[in-house]
C-alpha cells in the first residue's frame, strides 16, 4: 500500500462522490502519466485538483514550480504532510472554478503546464475556462472520461465534433496520451479514463478575421445539429433566409449542409464573410 494510501485510511477521511474524488494510488502509473504530461525540469505546473497529492509528488520531482489548489479542505493536511520535503511546492485552497487562476500563474517564472485530475462533472466549464482566463499555457494535460476524450479528438461529421472540440483543436493539438481503465483508481468509477494532453500552438489552427465571430458562427451551427448551417444563421443571428444564403455562397459552401459537418476551415471561411459584411453600411 502507497504511503498516500495509509493516510488518506489513518485520517479515515471518506471519499466524497459529490466532489468526484477518485483517486490513483500506483506510483509506476502516476509517473507514467507525469512523463505522458511532458513536464520538465524547467516547467511551472499549475495542478487542479490534487486531491491526496499522490500525483503532486511525481510532478515536483520533474517540474521546476508546482502551485497546486484543492477545493475540498479536509485533505489539506495530508497534502501537506505528503509534501513536506519537496520545496518547489505551494498549496493553494479553493474552487478552480472561481480562483483567479491567471493570479496564480503570474507568480510563476514562465509559462505554465496545466496539469488536472477533476470531477467529471465540471470537465468541459473547467476546460472552457482554463483556455480562455488568459493564463499563458504551454500544455494543458486532464485526466477525463473516456467519451469526452472521444469528443475531444472527433473530426467534422462525427457526434462529438462540436465545441468543445473546436476550441481544444483551434488552440492546441490534442492527443490521446494514455488509457486508464477505471479499476486504477479507488473508489472505482463506473467509467473507464483518458488521460488527455494538448500542446498549445504558436498560433490558432487557422487564421480569423474576428475570433469572437469565429465562435458565434461556429455555435450557431451546432445548436441546431440536425439542421443546415443556413437555418442556423437564420436562428441565431435573426437573419432572414437570402441573407444567409449568401453568406453561404460567398464562404463557397453548400447552403443545405449541417452546421457539424463543417471543418474548421470552412467556419473560419464562413465566419470571415460574416464579419466583413457585419463591416458594411446598411
Amino acid at each position: 500500500m502507497s504511503k498516500t494510501k495509509e493516510r488518506i485510511r489513518d485520517s479515515q477521511l471518506r471519499y466524497q462522490q459529490g466532489l468526484g474524488q477518485n483517486f490513483i494510488y500506483d506510483d509506476d502509473l502516476l509517473e507514467q502519466l507525469v512523463i505522458a504530461s511532458g513536464v520538465g525540469q524547467d516547467d511551472c505546473v499549475l495542478e487542479i485538483g490534487p486531491g491526496a497529492a499522490s500525483l503532486t509528488g511525481h510532478l515536483c520531482d520533474h517540474a521546476k514550480q508546482v502551485v497546486s489548489v484543492e477545493l475540498d479542505e479536509r485533505l489539506l493536511p495530508i497534502i501537506r504532510v505528503s509534501m513536506e520535503k519537496h520545496s518547489n511546492f505551494t498549496l493553494v485552497q479553493g474552487d478552480a472554478m472561481t480562483v483567479d487562476l491567471k493570479a496564480l500563474a503570474e507568480g510563476m517564472d514562465g509559462p505554465v503546464s496545466v496539469v488536472a485530475n477533476i470531477p467529471y462533472y465540471i470537465t468541459t466549464p473547467l476546460i472552457q475556462r482554463i483556455l480562455t482566463c488568459g493564463l499563458k499555457l504551454k500544455t494543458l494535460a486532464v485526466m477525463v472520461q473516456k467519451e469526452v476524450a472521444d469528443k475531444l479528438v472527433s473530426s467534422p461529421g462525427e457526434d462529438g465534433w462540436g465545441m468543445l472540440a473546436l476550441r481544444c483543436q483551434y488552440l492546441a493539438d490534442v492527443h490521446r496520451a494514455m488509457e486508464v481503465p477505471a479499476s486504477c483508481f479507488t473508489p472505482v468509477p463506473k467509467v473507464d479514463s483518458t488521460f488527455v494532453v494538448m500542446q498549445m500552438r504558436e498560433k490558432p489552427a487557422v487564421e480569423v478575421r474576428s475570433e469572437e465571430n469565429f465562435f458565434r458562427v461556429a455555435q450557431a451551427g451546432f445548436a441546431q445539429r440536425r439542421k443546415t448551417m443556413t437555418n442556423g444563421l437564420c436562428a441565431a443571428f435573426h437573419m432572414e433566409r437570402p441573407e444567409a444564403l449568401q453568406l453561404m455562397e460567398a464562404a463557397g459552401l453548400d447552403s443545405r449542409v449541417r452546421g457539424e459537418k463543417l471543418t474548421m476551415e470552412e467556419l473560419a471561411r464562413l465566419s470571415d464573410v460574416y464579419t466583413e459584411r457585419q463591416g458594411e453600411p446598411s
